[in-house]
């Protein structure tokens, strides 16, 4: 597989081949940012070195976004902490911040274990109440956001369930960062079976959503075909872009809770599989772009 245009596309991900010739993904209507932090964490925290301001705008314009995007969108992060300048002359050189580094790392082992590991679920339920006012709509949406990140299901209103007794540590932690540990109430106990749990299951997550984004991930990476080093390069930052989502909207229930064809691990074996088929050729793109920004 060799790069066949060495010049600036306009959008190099427009331009990947896919059978049936539909592109279910992109990341050119996605955040910059978010692309920055996928770009960040597959390509320059593994090397521990700093990268030109222009090879990240080549490497964004690969996958569609525009340059003031990417501009802002390094500024922005520059500003969280996460990113740090050094000038040499009038060229800028970008290196990750140790927060910058710790949040990728982390990011990188979510995204990389996620679905993995087999568990043994010890059935302890995982119950929180909390009540916030209509009127603290900011609150109440960081409040479903964290939660929902922890894998929680929220079955009625003020209520969060979740099949891990382990997850009381983080849940606390949410409610004292948000103020709302006064406000709350918490159990840890066994099911039990006035209803089916399958009820419960389907009022707090929306499974059948989910099984299609998995169905439909797996499709696409079956369809994706890279015909040049730089399309690979799109293909596997699509494809990690694509995947972290999963750990967000999946809250990784017990098998025994699950339907019996679920998904998920036919996703997992798709991505493996697509990271390892493509990874040696995108960083090698990635490296040509470097030194050719560099020189």
């Amino acid at each position: 597989m060799t790069d066949v245009d060495s010049q600036y596309p306009q959008s190099r991900a427009a331009t990947l081949e896919i059978a049936g010739g539909t592109r279910p993904f992109g990341i050119g209507s996605a955040s910059a940012r978010s692309a920055l932090l996928t770009i960040l964490g597959e390509f320059v925290r593994p090397r521990g070195q700093a990268v030109w301001t222009s090879t990240l705008l080549r490497a964004l314009a690969e996958i569609g976004v525009e340059q003031k995007a990417a501009r802002q969108a390094i500024s922005r992060m520059a500003q969280e902490g996460l990113l740090v300048s050094e000038r040499s002359g009038r060229r800028v050189r970008w290196s990750l911040t140790e927060a910058g580094a710790t949040l990728l790392r982390d990011g990188a082992d979510r995204i990389y274990g996620f679905l993995r590991a087999d568990r043994e679920w010890d059935e302890r339920w995982l119950v929180v109440t909390v009540a916030v006012p209509e009127a603290q709509r900011s609150l109440r949406h960081r409040l479903r956001t964290q939660l929902t990140w922890l894998g929680m299901g929220s079955p009625s209103p003020g209520l969060w369930v979740i099949p891990d007794a382990g997850k009381e540590g983080a849940v606390l932690a949410v409610l004292d960062e948000l103020g709302l540990r006064a406000k709350a109430f918490a159990w840890i106990g066994t099911w039990v079976p006035v209803d089916d749990v399958r009820t419960l299951i389907s009022a707090a997550w929306d499974l059948d959503e989910l099984a299609d984004k998995y169905r439909h991930f797996t499709a696409w990476t079956t369809e994706m075909t890279p015909l040049t080093s730089a399309e690979a390069f799109v293909a596997q930052v699509e494809l990690v872009h694509e995947w972290r989502r999963f750990p967000f909207l999946d809250p990784d229930l017990p098998a025994s809770l699950l339907p019996s064809d679920w998904p998920a691990v036919r996703a997992v074996d798709a991505f493996d599989a697509s990271h390892k088929r493509w990874h040696d050729t995108a960083q090698a793109q990635w490296d040509v772009w470097a030194e050719q920004e560099g020189g």
